[in-house]
């Protein structure tokens, strides 16, 4: 029970550090749409980056830029 317990540990670390990578990926493509003016598209990835990670601080840049775009 105990190694099962570790195991499930280290699953959830992992994949919390994980979510940061995904959130910082998703945040750069939205930064690479913008600089192209593809503005529809930039918009859609930072909505996303704040609907899936709303407590990360990509979601903060994500909301500056929307604001900045709308």
């Amino acid at each position: 029970m105990n190694a099962r317990f570790m195991v499930c540990a280290l699953c959830c670390i992992l994949l919390l550090n994980c979510s940061g990578d995904k959130a910082k990926e998703l945040l750069e493509t939205a930064e690479f749409e913008e600089r192209q003016m593809n503005l529809p598209h930039a918009k859609q990835l930072y909505e996303d980056v704040i609907r899936l990670y709303p407590t990360s601080k990509e979601a903060e840049t994500a909301h500056t830029r929307l604001a900045v775009l709308n």
